[in-house]
C-alpha cells in the first residue's frame, strides 16, 4: 500500500530503476512489466517504456511549462492549441486533458507506463505520445492492438482508453490495476489539496477553488479495468 508521499510524488521509496529499463517503475510491477515484454517480442514487437515513475517536482515543471506557454497544448486530434487565446481556467483544462495535475498523476504511483515500440521507429524517429501514432496507419498501430489483446492478461489496463470528458484517449498510458485501483482510492481531494496549497504551482488559487470538479472529471474519471 502507498503511503501518503508515495501517492503523491514526494517520495520514490517504492519504485527501482532495473538496468534494462529506462524509466523508474514501482518494485512489484517489474516482474508484470518484463512478462509483457517477453509476450510482445513473440509478436516482433519491442515493447519500451516512454515515461515511468515521475515525482511531483518534474509533473509540476511540467504544468508550469504549460501554463507558461513553454511547451505546447494539444487538442484531441494532437494539433497544437493557441496558448495566447486561452484564458486561466482554460488554460487549467487544457493542461489537464494531456498531463495530470501534480500530486494527482499516476505517474506518481509507478504503477503507470507509457510504452512504445522500439522495433517499429524508422530511423531517427522521434515519437510524441500522440493519438495518430496509435491510430490505423500509425507508425504504433500495431503495438496499439497487440496491447488491446494482450495486457488484460498480465494485470494491466488503459485507463484513458476513451473520452470520459475528461482526459483525452491516451492508447499509450498502461496501468498495473493490482497497485494502481487501490492507490487511486487513497488518493484524495483533500490530500491533494494540501500538497497542491504547498507548492508553487501555476494558477494554483483556481486549481484550489475547482479541485472537487477536477478531482470528479480529470483524476477519478477513468475506463474501468476489463472483467
Amino acid at each position: 500500500m502507498l503511503n501518503d508521499f508515495e501517492l503523491t510524488g514526494r517520495a520514490r521509496t517504492h519504485v527501482v530503476q532495473h538496468s534494462d529499463l529506462r524509466a523508474a517503475i514501482h518494485r512489484e510491477v517489474l516482474e508484470p512489466f518484463f512478462a509483457v515484454k517477453a509476450a510482445a517480442a513473440n509478436a516482433g514487437i519491442d515493447l519500451e517504456i516512454a515515461s515511468g515513475f515521475r515525482d511531483f517536482d518534474a509533473q509540476l515543471r511540467i504544468w508550469n511549462m504549460k501554463f507558461r506557454g513553454e511547451r505546447p497544448l494539444y487538442d484531441v486530434a494532437g494539433n497544437v492549441r493557441n496558448h495566447a487565446r486561452l484564458d486561466t481556467s482554460e488554460l487549467i483544462d487544457g493542461i489537464l486533458c494531456w498531463s495530470a495535475l501534480p500530486g494527482a498523476s499516476r505517474h506518481h504511483w509507478g504503477t503507470d507506463i507509457d510504452v512504445v515500440d522500439r522495433a517499429a521507429m524508422p530511423e531517427n524517429y522521434r515519437y510524441r505520445l500522440v493519438p495518430e501514432e496509435y491510430a490505423p496507419g500509425g507508425v504504433f498501430n500495431t503495438l496499439n492492438n497487440w496491447l488491446s489483446s494482450n495486457i488484460a492478461r498480465f494485470g494491466f489496463y488503459r485507463p484513458y482508453a476513451e473520452y470520459r470528458g475528461g482526459v483525452n484517449p491516451e492508447p499509450w498510458h498502461l496501468s498495473f490495476s493490482p497497485i494502481a485501483t487501490p492507490a487511486l482510492q487513497l488518493l484524495t481531494p483533500k490530500l491533494i489539496a494540501a500538497v497542491v496549497r504547498d507548492s508553487e504551482l501555476l494558477g494554483r488559487d483556481e486549481v484550489l477553488a475547482r479541485l472537487p470538479a477536477i478531482y470528479r472529471t480529470y483524476v477519478s474519471n477513468i475506463s474501468a479495468y476489463p472483467s
